[in-house]
């Protein structure tokens, strides 16, 4: 009896290794694009990725994890230097996304299913140690995931300028909602 309990334990194990498979992402192929709206305007800007794992079951998506590099936050829209680094500056700072006490970022795919042409993905994002829940929508080409999330400042604590949190903010409020549109490329 033992040992065809370890056979069956073998041969499903060999199954989840055949059907089962986790991809790392090229970090420097992968890109995300920040879009923060503000009521005067919008600024743009990159972040790079950390670290990342696919996870794929029969070569469907089914899950993942990803680390972003929080220092890396950049602008590129403001061209003046000097202007460029005051922006950057006040976004890795405490008034934003504390990039010194708080370096990375993580988002866990959880669920996932495949819609059509698309996955739709539920998940969790953590940015300043605040974790909640998010989803959104991922196109695969080949090794390539795209998407776009949206994202509420204010659920992770990130309240400068915000509406929600003061009083007369005039032209100088800012969105609560971000958006960052990635692609992603498995190695």
């Amino acid at each position: 009896m033992r040992r065809l309990a370890s056979t069956l334990t073998l041969f499903m194990l060999g199954l989840l290794i055949i059907t089962a498979q986790q991809k790392e992402i090229n970090v420097k192929s992968s890109n995300i694009e920040w879009l923060g709206k503000k009521v005067t305007g919008e600024h743009t800007g990159n972040i790079l990725f950390k670290s990342g794992t696919l996870i794929l079951k029969n070569g469907e998506l089914s899950g993942g994890e990803f680390l972003v590099d929080m220092s890396s936050i950049t602008c590129t829209d403001i061209e003046n230097a000097d202007y460029n680094a005051k922006l950057v500056g006040h976004l890795k700072s405490d008034d934003f996304f504390g990039v010194d006490k708080h370096p990375t970022s993580k988002l866990k795919l959880k669920d996932v299913k495949k819609m059509d042409d698309v996955y739709q993905v539920e998940g969790e994002l953590t940015i300043k140690g605040k974790t909640h829940p998010i989803s959104f929508n991922v196109k695969n080409s080949g090794n390539t995931y795209e998407g776009m999330i949206t994202i509420d400042r204010t659920d992770y604590d990130v309240r400068y300028g915000s509406g929600k949190f003061f009083d007369g903010l005039g032209d100088k409020m800012i969105y609560d909602d971000f958006t960052l549109t990635f692609k992603v490329l498995a190695q």
